[in-house]
């Protein structure tokens, strides 16, 4: 078939062009399914997505007739590079049978004369160079001596070279001269992802366009129109994880959305994309993020465990953590950042939220550390225990003053530096208040533990403090009055000591407590210099002296255990409604897996309550 005869045929004659149309299958061929990256590329201007300001510049040239005698096209992969470059050689040669057309146009409203044998790279005028694999100078003399030749059928011969940057520096020479005075016929354009590898004697004689990644919206609504024609369904939240796993390249995002129709097989929902991609469910690093920003080192544990056991790289779950530090991070600067559909509603609501809460300074410290963190993920002989002591780093963090608050509290004591003693010695020890033990009361039958802070003692806390000297009487602060173990705990949580709090809940049953005195019993669990750091805490957080004491009294269950009591009372009570005991008749084998409280929506876009109370049924229901 010669290219008269491919003229001839109509634009219905020739489908597979037009955005959604399909190839008829040729002769012989034994599949006629083309993948989705070649079946929707754009055959015109108007087809290209994410390009506008290259599709009006090159508009307006065409219209005046500044048509010049050669482009440059650089951007990452799959933007639109050479299938710009095709679509500008279709421009440049459109022609129609009846010869209406006189001259290069934009205007391409069917398949011209040339058109089918340009968009498939096989028009004899049309050259098309792979320069990675022809970078020496004898490839580039072929051009240049053939360049002189008038085209045979088509209005310009236009020389398409991509990966230009891969050409030898002799190349590149060879071509100036040419480049710079080619013959009327001749046209160029060249395509390149390296554009800083290019000469600039080369960049100077070309019209340089940069093809910008596509934004992730415009991509999902580009997906979710193939989609549409391909009779495919897909959840929003789907291609909302396909456009940002293709980073704005249009073909990765078809290639992935092909991928993902096989795997589904059907519907494409979230989740299936999530397994395909290896991608943790963005809900769940949300809520690692939560606990990590709250010190919470056991949740945060057990978060990145349940991703790990259900397949989730190590990688992966922090390279997909320090994306939602950068995104809230974004939040806080640019509050419209939350506005992008492209993101799912959690994600966007929880955002705005965490943006509120956080300060710049921890997010940028989380964000350091997570950036580091990952490359040593990377080259670790056991990927999962290297991310768990990232974890760890990063919520032991969570709670220690930035430089300003510390240097806040290095002024609020005089000036002088918290590492040193009182008399003045610059290389002293700390001064730190020791636990003495003793037993005592009329029968003997109480172990006490007094703390005192007149008396230095070794500090085993197992993580450093700031520990700021007592203030002289003169410069103290009002003294606060603590009356209840509640108002203990939240004192706790406002000075963001999450060990203190963590152990207080956990690890301490309260036996009798009044301003100044605490008496406790300990778990097994409770950390030897629990009760020396407690008192020590309490005396610089209260202004006042506290007298803790160890007993070996029941006391009361730990606030832990008192929650998880509730709870399990809570869901015994909801079991045994008739209403949820006719649910569970009715559907065999579903189990109550937990229960929440609904509250009224405040408004705040945070899901105070949580979620209602949830059934997980058998797989075959």
């Amino acid at each position: 078939m010669t290219d008269a005869d491919i003229a001839g045929a109509t634009a219905d004659d020739q489908p597979g062009f037009e955005l959604g149309g399909t190839p008829a299958p040729s002769a012989g061929s034994s599949s006629a399914y083309r993948v989705l990256a070649r079946k929707y590329r754009p055959g015109t201007f108007e087809d290209l997505i994410g390009q506008e300001a290259m599709v009006r510049t090159i508009s307006n040239s065409f219209e005046a007739g500044r048509v010049p005698q050669a482009w440059i096209l650089t951007g990452v992969r799959g933007v639109g590079k050479t299938t710009t470059a095709r679509i500008l050689a279709r421009a440049l040669n459109y022609e129609l049978p009846d010869g209406s057309v006189k001259g290069p146009t934009i205007h391409m409203p069917k398949m011209g004369v040339h058109c089918q044998a340009i968009m498939e790279s096989r028009h004899i005028d049309i050259l098309e160079m792979d320069a990675a694999s022809h970078t020496g100078i004898d490839d580039v003399r072929q051009i240049t001596d053939g360049v002189r030749y008038a085209p045979s059928s088509a209005r310009y011969k236009v020389y398409i070279i991509d990966e230009v940057h891969m050409l030898s520096e002799k190349a590149f020479n060879a071509f100036l001269k040419t480049l710079e005075e080619p013959p009327e016929h001749a046209k160029f354009v060249f395509a390149t992802t390296e554009i800083r590898k290019v000469p600039v004697t080369v960049l100077s004689r070309c019209q340089r366009f940069d093809l910008r990644r596509v934004d992730s919206d415009v991509l999902m609504a580009h997906l979710a129109n193939i989609a549409a024609k391909e009779g495919v369904g897909a959840e929003p939240e789907a291609l909302g994880l396909i456009a940002r796993a293709a980073e704005g390249s249009v073909r990765d995002s078809l290639s992935l959305f092909d991928q993902a129709i096989a795997h589904a097989a059907g519907m494409v929902r979230a989740e299936d994309v999530r397994q395909m991609l290896g991608l943790a469910d963005r809900t769940r690093v949300i809520d690692l993020f939560q606990s990590l920003a709250s010190g919470d080192i056991a949740a945060a544990f057990k978060e990145f465990r349940d991703q790990y056991d259900t397949g989730a790289d190590p990688v992966v779950v922090l390279s997909d953590l320090a994306e939602f530090v950068n995104f809230v991070t974004r939040v806080k600067v640019v509050p419209a950042t939350a506005d992008n559909l492209a993101l799912g509603e959690t994600e966007r609501t929880r955002g705005r939220d965490f943006a509120a809460k956080l300060s710049m300074r921890v997010l940028s410290r989380m964000w350091q550390m997570l950036l580091k963190g990952i490359a040593e993920v990377q080259s670790a002989t056991r990927p999962q225990a290297a991310a768990e002591m990232v974890l760890v780093r990063i919520a032991y963090v969570s709670d220690l003053p930035t430089p300003d608050e510390a240097i806040r509290m290095i002024d609020a004591n005089g000036g002088s530096s918290p590492a040193m003693s009182g008399n003045g010695a610059g290389n002293a020890a700390p001064r730190a208040p020791s636990a003495m033990l003793s037993s005592g009361g009329d029968d003997g039958s109480q172990l006490r533990a007094v703390a005192s802070s007149t008396r230095p003692a070794l500090d085993t806390s197992p993580r450093p403090q700031m520990i700021a000297p007592t203030p002289a009487p003169a410069e103290a602060a009002p003294a606060r009055r603590l009356n209840t173990f509640a108002e203990l705990v939240a004192l706790a949580s406002e000075k963001r000591d999450v060990q203190i709090k963590s152990a207080l809940e956990a690890d301490v049953r309260l036996v009798r407590m009044e301003d100044g005195r605490l008496e406790v019993a300990l778990e097994r669990s409770a950390a030897r210099s629990m009760i020396n750091d407690l008192s020590r805490k309490l005396e610089f957080w209260t202004g006042r002296r506290w007298t803790v004491i160890v007993s070996n009294e029941a006391g009361e269950p730990t606030l832990r255990a008192q929650a998880q009591a509730a709870k399990e009372k809570l869901t015994d009570g909801v079991q045994a409604d008739p209403r949820v005991q006719a649910v569970m008749s009715r559907f065999p084998g579903t189990q109550l897996v937990e229960v929440r409280r609904i509250v009224p929506d405040t408004g705040s876009g945070v899901d105070e309550s949580g979620p209602v109370a949830a059934a997980e049924e058998d797989d075959d229901l």
